[in-house]
């Protein structure tokens, strides 16, 4: 480690220059190439998944991604700056408090040795990077996804009868209830117009026709002496509060507090109020790169979008991280239980002017949980 000085005496060369040096011939061994990430995160504390550049007290996920990737050497430090220069594209804008199990990033990096467990390194123990695969070099990851499953993890005393009462440790689903639910899910399959389940979108708005691929409640489970049950939710895209919406109704005429003719009301051109179920509980599960998969998935070139290898580490990530998460939360600060109260107060049968002011009342229950963000149209 000695270079000649212009006198001729040697000098020990400084550890910053010699690792400045390293990490230039690193550099040139490792070009830029167009990847994707596969993550997994759980998404208390932090405000969403995108990142709000000079925004610093609203902490994302996002921040903390670009900070490892950096000091991991797979991005220089600019790149972190101005995330456009790493072509960065998140798959799904998933919201405040909301977890991810199957979220996708893509971007440029240097593809460095053993890049995942240096990445991993600098990253705390609830966010985890669990995949990567080169993608072509056009690929946006927002753009070519062609469907995203969520998931939403509820305690079935939600779908007690509002005349029964209920001890929350107590509470079992019964079958006939269960089946009511999947009854009422099914109804949203297909394409309808949900303006009725976001906000600022009229009623002729194209943008507000959405396709329902599948929706199911599943069989319940109980955890900490709570029972809680799972909603699977498919669809090409989803707007802002949507997800959580389709559930708040569905609650709403479980309960009997709304009949089961308003879903029908709701695709049609009067407002209707419909209320948002709490934003803890719902978690993006994966992401669907149909498309992609069928024009490059077997070209020789580049592997499918698909992560069975993965599926082991993603199924103990949300025993760990993100299922304590949901139901530690719930039994402490009661966010379902919260929430429930605030449907008497709804007008199912009202006007649009009605609407407005029992929104105003049920606000502070529910908007501080977070919501479903997944386009453009999700802001």
């Amino acid at each position: 480690g000695e270079r000649p000085e212009e006198n001729g005496h040697p000098v020990k060369r400084l550890k910053g220059e010699e690792e400045e040096e390293d990490a230039e011939d690193q550099n040139k061994k490792s070009p830029k190439r167009k990847i994707v990430l596969l993550m997994a995160y759980s998404g208390k504390g932090y405000h969403g998944m995108q990142r709000n550049v000079g925004s610093s007290q609203f902490k994302t996920i996002e921040d903390d991604l670009v900070s490892a990737l950096v000091q991991s050497g797979c991005i220089p430090e600019n790149h972190g700056e101005d995330m456009k220069k790493m072509s960065f594209q998140r798959c799904a804008r998933t919201d405040k408090g909301v977890s991810a199990a199957g979220q996708i990033v893509s971007l440029k990096v240097r593809l460095i040795d053993d890049i995942l467990q240096k990445i991993n390194n600098h990253l705390p123990s609830h966010i985890r990077i669990l995949g990567l695969k080169r993608v072509t070099g056009g690929f946006n990851s927002k753009n070519k996804c062609d469907a995203r499953t969520y998931s939403y993890m509820l305690p079935t005393f939600a779908f007690a009868h509002k005349d029964q009462d209920v001890q929350e440790e107590v509470y079992r689903l019964d079958k006939e209830t269960l089946k009511k639910v999947n009854k009422l899910l099914a109804c949203y399959k297909g394409t309808h117009n949900f303006h009725n389940f976001t906000s600022q979108k009229g009623p002729r708005d194209p943008s507000a026709k959405r396709y329902i691929m599948e929706m199911y409640c599943g069989e319940p489970f109980v955890r900490e002496n709570i029972e809680f049950a799972v909603i699977k939710v498919k669809g090409q895209s989803f707007m802002m509060h949507q997800i959580r919406k389709m559930i708040g109704l569905v609650i709403a005429i479980v309960k009997g507090y709304a009949a089961e003719s308003i879903i029908e009301r709701s695709w049609g051109e009067e407002k209707v109020d419909v209320p948002k179920a709490p934003g803890l509980g719902l978690v993006l599960e994966r992401v669907h790169f149909e498309k992609y998969n069928r024009r490059f998935g077997n070209d020789g070139l580049h592997e499918p979008l698909e992560w069975t290898e993965e599926e082991e580490k993603i199924a103990v990530f949300k025993e760990q991280y993100i299922y304590p998460t949901i139901i530690n939360t719930e039994r402490e600060e009661k966010s379902m239980v919260n929430w429930l109260n605030t449907l008497s107060i709804h007008d199912f049968n009202s006007s649009a002017a009605g609407i407005h002011t029992n929104n105003k009342i049920s606000k502070s229950s529910s908007d501080l949980e977070g919501s479903d963000g997944c386009d453009d149209d999700s802001d």
